[in-house]
């Protein structure tokens, strides 16, 4: 197994993207802590966990709240004695025209999606440093490298968390912490399967591969970039779109 005795933290992991990655990092031999707002969907994944025989820790938490963040960090390290992996993915859309969008929509997507990856970069990186090991992976998005109409803040947010990857992987790749960005394109997640077929045919037309991402697409690059299989990969930002960006 690639983790075998790694701890990883997964934010946003009791459903979607989050809630896969923390079933393939488990797989792998991690033991895992999730966060989440939803507390029976981390019932849930905590169970899933724990049916494949991995120790997991469930915890409701405000990613944009720093105090909560460290908390978990603390409780984490209580119960493992130490945090391997940190992956931030949980993540808010708000979508609307800038000119109608409200300032609490624009606030509240830059805090969950971008002061969320910084509390809890934070609040684990000392415990990293002090190892002298640890693997960041901040799940960003295509939108943030191309933008979208309607999306403004949300594209600020996953621009900005491309950003914090690169600022954090300079600062911490001497302390053998290796950090970098997954920018996922047009997944097939609950999201998704809200569209109408009409707005999925259009989708699929600027996608060369012609098909929408499964979560596990996302979730074997996120693997490999925390194994030590990518011990020499740090700051960049790999694109898991089926060829939309290039």
């Amino acid at each position: 197994m690639k983790l075998k005795d790694r701890v990883a933290i997964v934010t946003g992991g009791a459903r979607g993207i989050g809630r896969e990655i923390a079933l393939t990092l488990a797989r792998e031999g991690a033991s895992i802590a999730i966060c989440d707002v939803n507390e029976e969907a981390l019932s849930l994944a905590k169970a899933e966990i724990e049916a494949i025989s991995r120790q997991c820790m469930v915890s409701v938490v405000d990613v944009g709240d720093y105090a909560s963040c460290e908390e978990m960090a603390n409780k984490t390290l209580d119960k493992f004695g130490k945090i391997d992996i940190l992956i931030n993915n949980a993540g808010i859309t708000r979508d609307s025209l800038l000119m109608r969008m409200k300032e609490e929509d624009w606030d509240a997507v830059l805090r969950v999606n971008l002061k969320g990856a910084f509390n809890f970069t934070k609040a684990v990186c000392r415990a990293m440093i002090k190892q002298r090991y640890g693997k960041v992976v901040n799940i960003a998005s295509i939108i943030g490298i191309m933008g979208n109409a309607g999306q403004a803040n949300y594209a600020a947010s996953k621009a900005g968390l491309i950003g914090l990857t690169k600022s954090s992987a300079k600062e911490l790749a001497s302390r053998g912490i290796n950090v970098n960005a997954i920018a996922p394109g047009f997944i097939k997640t609950s999201m998704t399967d809200k569209l109408t077929d009409e707005q999925k045919e259009g989708m699929l037309k600027l996608i060369p591969l012609n098909s929408l991402g499964s979560p596990s697409d996302v979730a074997n690059l996120a693997l490999f970039l925390v194994s030590d299989s990518a011990s020499y990969i740090t700051g960049e930002v790999i694109k898991v779109d089926g060829g939309m960006v290039m």
